[in-house]
């Protein structure tokens, strides 16, 4: 689904003032992507724990309470003076672009309770090792997303609203057909677990894991928040916008290793581990042959349209962001483990010095004025090396 970032990008860079717009969504998502982010490790958790009728009822219910937990921040943010007050006074932004923010934050608010649900259902159909309903739900997702944006820019919608529809349509479809599809070939283990789950052993094993997601989530406000007070401010976080986005096709690729041992087990660590680094060292290889190539100039211009001074800050910031993938598949084979021998709070402790790294960092840089779009980006995977460490540790102390 990150496929969509990229045509969300692409249809925003061709409005009028499109720097801004991109910004603005950038900002407005990153505040979002907290939310959503406590949402991160809700397949994981359906995975693990709904491995029986009461197993799955607890677990899915459980899931339905924190998105709703989550969505009452949410609101506050977007009905409320607390939200442009917080981020006029963290983004540093203009009364105009703080009401922009606000108002997608406000329209797309449904979406924490709905992705909660979505993911829930991709869970067990991971479970189930029905993968192939898996991409094609994605697709159908991606096609529904780009259709909307296409019908939108095209009647000359106002893009806060083509981008609203879009991603709401597609995710409200998705969960539908999700049910549908869980409802008629999933099938629980034939050993069948967790028939006395409770919620508290849900929260235990939830709570750890999930803070990795707001820790990750957090981690694009900080590198903004300095970066809103730089020079051109708005091109480097549009240009870091874009960038990031086109990173994270293969960053979500590499994340999905962390059902890779929730569904197979940690038996033949070698061969796993082996495995690891061979789909490790081809999402490099095709992210460097694209960040060091023309192809990176044609995806930033022709495919997604942003102007000259946008995309030349980008290809600096995707170049930098080949080391990512790395990091992120050596980070998810010790979260994997963690999450099979259920002892995620070596994970909870790992996010948290990330962001600690990360904002230690980019305030020291920004003193100094030495903080630009390639430095932000520097740091954001300076952060994740922080977490690869602690979570390394954390794994060799629960697992040796």
């Amino acid at each position: 689904m990150v496929f969509a970032h990229q045509f969300q990008n692409g249809i925003l860079a061709r409005y009028p003032e499109a720097v801004k717009e991109l910004a603005i969504y950038a900002i407005a998502s990153s505040v979002l992507g907290f939310f959503h982010a406590g949402l991160n490790f809700t397949s994981q958790l359906a995975n693990v724990y709904a491995r029986s009728s009461a197993g799955k009822r607890i677990s899915q219910r459980f899931i339905g309470l924190w998105s709703v937990f989550l969505t009452i921040p949410v609101a506050i943010l977007a009905f409320s003076s607390v939200g442009p007050f917080a981020v006029s006074y963290v983004f540093n932004t203009s009364s105009e672009i703080t009401e922009r923010v606000i108002q997608y934050i406000a329209l797309l608010s449904p979406l924490v309770i709905v992705t909660g649900q979505r993911l829930f259902l991709t869970g067990l159909l991971i479970q189930s090792r029905l993968t192939r309903w898996v991409t094609a739900l994605n697709i159908f997702y991606l096609t529904v997303v780009i259709a909307v944006l296409l019908a939108g820019f095209s009647q000359n919608t106002h893009p806060t609203y083509t981008l609203v529809i879009a991603q709401i349509l597609a995710s409200s479809l998705h969960w539908s057909l999700s049910a549908l599809i869980s409802k008629k070939y999933y099938q629980f283990p034939e050993k069948q677990e967790n028939n006395d789950l409770t919620y508290r052993e849900l929260f235990a094993f939830f709570l750890p894991a999930t803070s990795t997601g707001f820790m990750f989530a957090i981690s694009r406000p900080v590198l903004f928040a300095y970066i809103a007070r730089t020079p051109d401010a708005l091109v480097s976080i549009a240009a870091m916008r874009v960038a990031f986005d086109l990173a994270s096709a293969f960053q979500g690729a590499a994340n999905q290793f962390r059902h890779f041992f929730v569904t197979f087990g940690l038996d033949d660590l070698k061969s796993k581990q082996l495995f690891m680094v061979l789909v490790g060292g081809l999402i490099t290889l095709i992210m460097v042959l694209i960040a060091i190539t023309p192809l990176s100039i044609w995806i930033f211009t022709t495919l997604l349209g942003v102007d000259l001074e946008v995309r030349d800050r980008a290809v600096g910031v995707i170049i930098v962001m080949c080391l990512m993938p790395t990091v992120i598949i050596w980070r998810n084979y010790y979260h994997g483990v963690l999450m099979v021998t259920k002892k995620t709070n070596g994970m909870a402790v790992g996010s948290l010095f990330r962001v600690i790294g990360i904002y230690a960092l980019a305030h020291v840089f920004f003193e100094n004025n030495w903080l630009d779009h390639i430095t932000a980006t520097s740091i954001l995977i300076a952060g994740f090396v922080f977490e690869t460490i602690v979570v390394a540790i954390a794994c060799r102390r629960s697992h040796p």
